[in-house]
């Protein structure tokens, strides 16, 4: 029997979290081993444990596999959130892709300026309200179902909510003029393992604070 899943990363969101939020959603327990310091880094990549030479890096099946999406990629058709053809498995990549592009530009605000910050804030803003959340309002009603892709879960579902969760710590009205996406975000909140993660006390982390970003700058040599 295999063992359970071991994510290597920062004790933090950062690019680990969506994979944190998948393998909750399909019930799988993980282990978590955190970068604390430059040197476990250095052993890692001495053990040839990081064959880019990034985290995350997440052992599961056998496999030390990094890349992001490669992993996402893996444990959405591993666990059958990845659609049920090639058509499908497209559109569950191009708003995957959306939704990353949006998270990335939140991930990167803890690491700006203190004087650069409350202007990169309306930016997020701006970005989620008109770009960015209106692609998705109109995915939702022009589909007509529960879900963006066919007619079942999927990991694009799962990552929307995550973005939208994000966007909100930003801009708590944010969906104030998207009534599909807040229907949506009720929704996808109450499948049981999504409700689970979201309470005090589970893996999922906290939004970044100054010793995560000293953490990240450190090990990652990031001066």
């Amino acid at each position: 029997m295999a063992g359970k899943p071991k994510l290597y990363y920062f004790n933090g969101r950062g690019k680990m979290e969506s994979i944190r939020w998948l393998l909750a959603t399909v019930g799988v327990e993980f282990e978590e081993v955190f970068l604390e310091n430059r040197e476990q880094y250095e052993g890692l990549l001495k053990e040839g444990a990081l064959l880019f030479h990034l985290v995350p890096m997440v052992e599961i099946d056998g496999m030390k596999l990094e890349q992001t999406k490669a992993i996402l990629q893996y444990i959405a058709g591993k666990y059958n959130l990845y659609g049920k053809d090639l058509k499908e498995r497209v559109f569950i990549d191009m708003y995957v892709e959306g939704t990353t592009d949006l998270m990335e530009l939140i991930m990167s605000h803890p690491f700006l300026l203190p004087e650069d910050k409350a202007k990169h804030i309306e930016v997020i803003k701006e970005k989620a309200k008109k770009r960015y959340l209106p692609i998705y309002e109109k995915v939702l009603q022009d589909h007509g179902e529960n879900f963006l892709v066919g007619n079942k879960l999927s990991s694009a579902d799962v990552q929307l909510l995550e973005a939208i969760l994000m966007v909100e710590e930003k801009s708590a009205d944010i969906l104030s003029e998207f009534p599909l996406l807040q229907a949506f975000k009720e929704r996808i909140s109450k499948i049981p393992t999504i409700k689970a993660f979201l309470q005090p006390g589970s893996k999922r982390k906290h939004q970044p604070d100054d010793t995560y970003v000293a953490t990240v700058r450190e090990v990652l040599r990031m001066y």
